[in-house]
């Protein structure tokens, strides 16, 4: 394995690992841990980090890629040449999102291999895939309504597919194996501890290797951006903010050497740096927020203030939900109010003027 140059900024990354793996070759990480890179349909992604795990006679699946006949080719090759005959043992599956999950049903099926997921994990992306309804219910029209959303916008959205997480995704089975927060795992000789966190997903699962000094983070940490955490239709009145930045403490007390091999962005070194940053970032989000409230605003009002990237179409849905989670977050704080016009429109307001003072994460 060779090793990059290690920058001595304290507070920067380290990113250890010269080089990633091309479409359909695996890399070793560590002993016994190999990245495999796949490429995904996703702007602003383009790829996702799977990880194969040897597991003595076989081998633990850590995620699976999207459900897409290119990944489901360069598996194909992948358990051809790289697996030297032994099969999959098992498929862990870090939380529900598509390009985690895609291909779980695939392999499960074709190793007769269990499916390891957090309950909450599992239940939602059952949920999603038993989805009947070809287009939006009204409580989801109403639900973009309240957040300031145009007729003419929510006339398109009416009109739009709201089944496709089947398209994405294989059909489960109806029966899994259940991994909890703290929960060991025996993997090739090895323990891994299972360490939930929350927020981008129901119960994201994250796995820690003290032996090898590694942590498998999933979306839960990511290197250069922010993992998404957004309010729908299914939960209106969720906080999710709230259990992920709560979640950040569960990763402070792994040691300063730890490499996280996170599923976008490149694996690097110096958790307790990125952590301080993701904290930053949503902590000067919800600051301008505040400050942008003095007069009421609908959710659509202050996209401006926390995107500055393109959010038209399918993406100011997305930040929608984003901006509605800080949102929610100063609302269960107390730092401003809502109220609901005779349109059925929601606006916020900062409670008083002196609320960005009183800011605290």
């Amino acid at each position: 394995m060779n090793v990059a140059t290690v920058r001595t900024d304290p507070n920067a990354l380290v990113y250890p690992i010269a080089g990633r793996p091309e479409q359909g070759e695996v890399m070793e990480v560590a002993e016994g841990v190999f990245w495999v890179r796949m490429a995904i349909p996703i702007k602003g992604l383009d790829y996702i980090n799977l990880w194969l795990l040897d597991d003595g006679d076989g081998w633990t699946l850590v995620d699976t890629g999207l459900r897409t006949p290119s990944i489901r080719e360069t598996w194909e090759r992948i358990i051809e040449s790289h697996l030297g005959g032994r099969p999959i043992r098992r498929v862990i599956c870090t939380h529900f999102h598509p390009d985690h999950m895609g291909q779980a049903g695939w392999f499960v099926r074709r190793f007769d291999a269990p499916l390891c997921m957090t309950l909450g994990e599992w239940l939602f992306g059952r949920c999603l895939l038993l989805e009947q309804e070809a287009h939006p219910p009204a409580a989801a029209v109403t639900f973009y309504r309240r957040g300031g959303f145009s007729e003419e916008e929510l006339e398109v959205y009416s009109k739009r597919p709201y089944d496709r997480f089947k398209e994405a995704v294989c059909h489960l089975p109806t029966g899994f194996s259940r991994i909890e927060d703290g929960q060991s795992l025996r993997i090739g000789g090895r323990t891994w501890r299972v360490m939930v966190g929350r927020g981008h997903s129901p119960e994201h699962a994250c796995l820690y290797c003290a032996e090898l000094g590694l942590l498998i983070s999933g979306d839960q940490i990511l290197p250069r951006i922010t993992p998404h955490i957004g309010v729908y239709p299914m939960e209106p009145e969720a906080d999710p903010l709230r259990f992920y930045l709560n979640s950040l403490g569960l990763f402070r007390g792994l040691p300063a050497d730890t490499l996280v091999l996170p599923a976008h962005g490149d694996p690097f070194r110096n958790l307790s740096a990125r952590l301080d940053q993701i904290g930053a970032h949503h902590h000067d989000r919800l600051r301008a927020l505040l400050e942008a409230l003095a007069e009421p605003k609908t959710v659509v009002e202050v996209l401006p203030v926390l995107f500055r990237r393109d959010h038209s179409g399918e993406h100011k849905f997305l930040a929608h939900g984003e901006a509605l989670a800080h949102l929610h977050w100063l609302l269960g704080e107390g730092l401003i109010e809502r109220s609901t016009s005779a349109d059925g429109v929601h606006r916020f307001l900062a409670d008083g003027a002196d609320a960005p003072a009183a800011l605290r994460i």
